[in-house]
């Protein structure tokens, strides 16, 4: 199997060499030239095995290169004790007869980027060794906040590689912040950006194709690649759960195998949700894909109006990793939708970028309505629903969460769609304590997130992650902040290339 740039097809590379590469040379996405499709049989041979042996055959099919066994091995030590808390990984949980929660944030970083980032450093070595490729490697990321520290610590003290992530100061929680900022490792560091998250993916992304510095780089024997999404081997870990969510469900005997689901997903760059779509296309029983926003409803807008356009304020809001303006990931949808149309493809982006918008098909918007259903939930909206959940079932929801149960509640009202829905669960609530706390009806007093964690376990009785909890243990490595146009000179000075 191949993999292909979005924006040409011909440009052909392995598996190996696309997650080595990261993003095409001309700033295309790596997508296969096809997708495995899987039976029923194939299903039901997963639902007796674990998740890490579930997410060994399903990312088999994409990796030719790969053997079973080195997979095998990859997928225990992703996925399985000390890394994830929870014997399942990513279990199911049932609110009520009809709607599950899929909770992916049990894993060293409690939020769900921790389900492909456990995954990526161990693709990425191995692709290095498959290639043949001797330079060292430098992950650069962009992040709103979760990405960038399930990246660092899945990248901490890997052999070969350096890492160096990019966030918005001022666009994330502050345990996020924490989190990035007291990140160990001796390959890893971090820095802030004045500006959003558009402003900081948009930076990585010029890094990425400037030819110049990347042939400065290799003169030093050092390398570019991503852990953002923009990356296959971080985009392909996050089809498994899909998988493993519906297998859960025929295990409890809440769905008859063959019967359709919907998901409703919170996103922000499109990754998270592309999954479940990768997924539906191979053959897994989807009937819905409910895509949530904030109050950042760019992709709510592209799904009711097929019109994508960024020219909009950019809202600060208690889901930060959702404050984003470009859904990278949106550009994969277009082309596998519109069967592989790399010219259509390049011309919309070529739109984005230079206008800040682009207008699909009338043909390719109604292809993609009937697997879509775009909706928003503001702060708000949010809040009411982290405190009516709460009350009603004694589950407590993160703010990106609690967007999505709100947009399902919409989505349920307007389509009378009584399918069985899993709900994505991203995050844990105490990654975003002062907000939950306040939508509970607690004065937090401007405190922060740490300070929090004590109260915000003797008002809900849940318990603390283990590892946030040992963060007040640890003291800021990183704390340094540069402008969006002064993000180039901190990669040079950080690899060590200065002056050279």
């Amino acid at each position: 199997m191949h993999y292909l740039s979005t924006r040409d097809t011909s440009i052909k590379l392995t598996a190996a060499q696309a997650i080595v590469q990261g993003l095409a040379r001309d700033g295309g996405l790596f997508t296969p030239e096809t997708l495995p499709e899987v039976s029923m049989d194939f299903i039901s041979e997963l639902c007796g095995l674990s998740y890490c042996d579930r997410a060994a055959k399903i990312m088999k099919l994409f990796l030719e290169e790969f053997s079973a066994e080195e997979l095998d091995v990859f997928c225990r030590e992703a996925y399985g004790a000390p890394a994830f808390d929870h014997p399942d990984t990513a279990p199911v949980y049932r609110l009520e007869e009809g709607l599950s929660f899929l909770e992916l944030w049990h894993g060293p970083t409690s939020a769900f980027k921790d389900m492909a980032l456990q995954m990526l450093p161990r693709l990425l070595t191995a692709s290095m060794a498959k290639t043949g490729e001797k330079k060292e490697v430098c992950i650069l990321v962009a992040t709103s906040g979760d990405t960038g520290k399930a990246a660092l610590e899945g990248f901490k003290d890997v052999e070969g590689t350096r890492i160096l992530v990019f966030y918005p100061r001022d666009g994330v929680s502050d345990i996020q912040k924490l989190q990035m900022t007291t990140q160990e490792g001796k390959n890893v560091a971090v820095c802030a950006v004045e500006g959003d998250f558009d402003d900081t993916q948009s930076g990585v992304k010029t890094i990425f194709s400037d030819e110049k510095l990347r042939s400065e780089l290799e003169k030093n024997g050092l390398l570019l690649s991503s852990a953002n999404s923009i990356n296959w081997g971080r985009l392909l870990p996050q089809i498994v759960y899909y998988f493993s969510a519906y297998c859960d469900l025929i295990v409890k005997g809440d769905i008859r195998q063959g019967e359709g689901i919907n998901f409703c997903v919170p996103t922000g760059n499109f990754g998270n949700i592309l999954a479940g779509y990768l997924a539906r296309r191979m053959g897994l029983p989807v009937n819905k894909l409910i895509c949530a926003s904030n109050a950042n409803r760019v992709l709510t807008d592209f799904f009711t109006e097929g019109k994508y356009d960024r020219n909009r304020k950019l809202y600060k809001t208690i889901s930060p990793s959702m404050d984003i303006l470009i859904s990278s990931n949106l550009e994969r949808l277009l082309f596998i939708a519109s069967e592989y149309d790399d010219s259509m493809v390049s011309s919309l982006m070529s739109g984005l970028s230079e206008a800040g918008y682009y207008q699909i098909s009338d043909a390719l918007k109604e292809k993609l309505s009937q697997v879509f259903w775009g909706g928003c939930a503001d702060d708000g909206e949010a809040m009411e629903t982290i405190g009516r959940v709460f009350e009603k079932y004694g589950y407590l929801l993160d703010p990106h969460t609690a967007v999505a149960y709100n947009v399902y509640e919409k989505y349920k009202e307007k389509s009378d769609d009584r399918t069985h829905c899993v709900i994505v669960s991203t995050a844990s609530p105490y990654k975003f304590c002062g907000s939950v706390l306040a939508a509970l009806g607690h004065d937090i007093g401007g405190k922060d997130g740490l300070e929090l964690f004590e109260h915000m376990k003797s008002v809900t009785g849940v318990e603390i992650p283990w590892r946030l909890k040992k963060l007040k243990d640890k003291a800021s490595r990183f704390d340094r902040s540069v402008s969006k146009n002064d993000m180039k000179p901190v990669v040079v000075e950080t690899l060590g290339i200065s002056g050279r």
